[in-house]
C-alpha cells in the first residue's frame, strides 16, 4: 500500500488528470443507458402518430396556460383542461420511383404502341443509436385543440371571464363557443 502511495506522489499533475479522466470515461461507458423513445405507430400517407407525445404536450400547454392566467390581475388561482381534436402527426419522408416503358409493334402504318407506367413508394428510414430503423420525420404537426375549460377564482366577473376567453382564443385559435370559463369555489 505504501508503494502505491509513493508512486502516486511521484506522478505529475497532468498524469493524475489523465488517470482520473480515464476512470470517469470508463464509469460512463459502464453505466447502462435508458431508452426514452416513445413507440410510434405508422399511419397511411407518410404520417405517424405518437399518443404519448400529444398527451404530454397537452399537459404542458395546460400548465403553461394555468400559470399565465394565474399571473393576471383579478383572475386568481386557476385550473385548466384541454381536449384534443387530433393527437398531432409526424410527416415522414418517402422515396418515389417511377418508370415508364413504351413499346411499338408492327410496321409504320400499322404500328401499335403501348406504354406502361409503374411507380413504387418506400419510407426513408434512419438508424438510431441502438441500430433500430425508424422513419425519417420531416415535419411534426402539433395536436389540434378542440375545447378548453378554465376554472378561475375571479371568473365570477364577466369582464374577467371575457379576458380569459379572449386569451384562450388568441393562444390556441379555438372559437369562443368551444371555451368554457367557470368560477372556482
Amino acid at each position: 500500500m505504501k508503494q502505491w502511495l509513493e508512486k502516486i506522489k511521484d506522478l505529475k499533475r497532468d498524469q493524475i488528470m489523465i488517470i482520473l479522466l480515464a476512470g470517469v470515461l470508463l464509469l460512463v461507458i459502464a453505466l447502462p443507458a435508458e431508452s426514452t423513445e416513445e413507440p410510434v405507430t405508422a399511419v397511411e400517407d407518410g404520417e405517424t402518430e405518437s399518443p404519448a407525445d400529444s398527451y404530454s404536450e397537452a399537459v404542458v400547454l395546460e400548465n403553461k396556460l394555468k400559470n399565465i392566467l394565474g399571473q393576471v390581475e383579478g383572475i386568481g388561482r386557476t385550473e385548466v383542461m384541454l381536449t384534443l381534436k387530433s393527437e398531432g402527426k409526424s410527416i415522414v419522408e418517402k422515396d418515389l420511383e417511377q418508370s415508364q416503358r413504351k413499346e411499338e409493334n408492327g410496321e409504320e402504318e400499322n404500328a401499335v404502341s403501348s406504354s406502361e407506367i409503374s411507380s413504387s413508394e418506400s419510407t426513408v428510414v434512419q438508424k438510431d443509436m441502438h441500430g433500430n430503423e425508424i422513419p425519417y420525420v420531416t415535419e411534426k404537426l402539433k395536436p389540434e385543440i378542440d375545447g378548453v375549460l378554465v376554472i378561475a377564482q375571479g371568473a365570477g366577473s364577466s369582464s374577467v371571464a371575457a379576458e380569459i376567453t379572449e386569451a384562450v382564443m388568441a393562444l390556441f385559435g379555438v372559437p369562443a363557443h368551444k371555451i368554457k370559463v367557470m368560477k372556482m369555489k
